[in-house]
């Protein structure tokens, strides 16, 4: 007799898409271990269970139709959860309309915006894979043109958005007034305790709607020069309130009153916040002094800290995008050192890490070596979205593809007879 033939479907999807058991991107035999892998072993967090440690950076796609998903990030989201990774971050998601990087960018202040969102996300989550977003407001990075635009508009031609061009030059604030390049990026007006505080609840509020949504996780973007880097760099921080200066408790009291109100609300499920480790400006972090001169590891460690006390489970470690004459020593893996030096000073914490990670041996090294528990890629899966399944087939490892695709993978999936056999 015939075991049962049937096509089984995805229980309680929204439409019909056929069950992988196991998960893709997970080992074809159930009762397997991950055959000493890192990259394809479970990672659990507050209940919440991530199938490998391959997972997706936000990357912005400056493709909304003011905030709102659209067809486009389906697709581009919902093909990486076809296709074997752990986790994805959807994009950069603006918590007010003044806090998107250019006018087409994602946002979650309004409740018309969940929709979209929670269509992704269903998707996501019929596919075995966990998704989350991405809160940030750019703060003195605001309004300006997606890469394409300025890219078209030639060297030299300014960043800022116009109101024709419907951005809102007029509408950019920051921790001070400082810009980041006069000649180029908005003037910002340097924002008042009203103005944090507004910041502050529409965060809150936007994380809300995330719930709405169905995200199993939020990432917090406090890196990159965005506005909540800014604030804790004393390169783009000058105030004398108790919002900024020199006191680094100054600096840290934006992020910790929010991570601190965030954490009331989004209470059981998984919390990062991405960070940049270091502003890469000339010069040491400190004088002999004591005098903090830029934003660098030292300090990143005190925020870490600070941010695992308050609950959050994980920081995502970057670097750089709040100096504009920078000088960034690019190489493969040219971050880790930041995210293993914040793994070492303290190893109960949850580390990402990031930038120029091609090679899954790479990757895998990282783990082994104690340097980070996640690894997060963008462009490496930008050019291959399969990237996971080829990490399995050159570490060795048989997972699982999407039933669509285990025909293209034969040669790391259990053998499936030719039709007719």
């Amino acid at each position: 007799m015939h075991p049962d033939l049937t096509n089984e479907a995805v229980p309680g999807a929204r439409e019909f898409y056929p069950l992988n058991e196991p998960e893709i991107g997970t080992p074809w035999d159930s009762d397997a271990d991950s055959g000493g892998s890192l990259l394809f072993k479970p990672l659990t967090i507050r209940g919440t269970t991530f199938k490998n440690r391959i997972w997706v950076a936000p990357m912005c796609q400056y493709s909304s139709d003011n905030g709102h998903a659209t067809d486009w990030h389906l697709v581009h989201l919902g093909g990486f959860a076809t296709r074997g990774v752990g986790a994805v971050t959807v994009e950069a998601t603006s918590v007010v309309p003044e806090g998107r990087i250019a006018p087409e960018d994602a946002g979650l202040w309004t409740d018309t915006q969940i929709e979209p969102l929670r269509r992704v996300v269903s998707f996501a989550h019929a596919q075995g894979t966990k998704i989350g977003v991405q809160l940030a407001h750019a703060g003195r990075k605001a309004s300006t043109h997606a890469p394409w635009v300025q890219r078209r508009a030639g060297r030299g031609a300014p960043f800022t958005a116009t109101e024709a061009e419907n951005g809102w030059p007029d509408g950019v604030y920051g921790p001070s007034d400082l810009s980041f390049d006069e000649e180029r990026y908005p003037s910002p007006k340097q924002m008042t305790e009203d103005d944090i505080n507004k910041v502050i609840n529409a965060f809150v509020e936007s994380a809300k709607r995330a719930e709405k949504a169905g995200f199993d996780f939020i990432e917090i973007h406090a890196a990159h020069g965005y506005l909540l880097h800014s604030f804790v760099s004393p390169l783009s921080n000058t105030r004398n309130d108790t919002y900024g200066g020199q006191p680094l408790e100054n600096r840290l009291r934006v992020i910790s009153s929010l991570i601190q109100r965030l954490r009331e609300v989004w209470s059981t499920k998984p919390l990062f916040v991405r960070i940049s480790a270091t502003d890469w400006a000339e010069g040491p972090e400190q004088d002999a002094d004591g005098k903090w001169l830029q934003w660098g590891i030292e300090q990143s460690k005190i925020l870490a800290s600070r941010l695992q006390n308050f609950g959050v489970d994980l920081v995502d470690c970057s670097s750089g995008g709040n100096w504009a004459a920078q000088a960034i020593p690019i190489k493969p893996g040219y971050q880790v050192p930041f995210a293993a030096e914040l793994k070492e000073a303290l190893p109960d914490l949850l580390v990402g890490t990031v930038g120029l990670i091609t090679e899954p041996e790479q990757a895998e090294s990282y783990l082994k070596e104690g340097k980070a528990d996640v690894i997060f890629l963008a462009r490496a899966l930008m050019r291959n979205p399969h990237w996971a399944l080829d990490a399995a087939q050159k570490l060795g490892i048989k997972v699982k593809p999407a039933n669509q695709y285990e025909r293209a993978w034969g040669q790391i999936t259990v053998p499936i007879p030719a039709p007719g056999r």
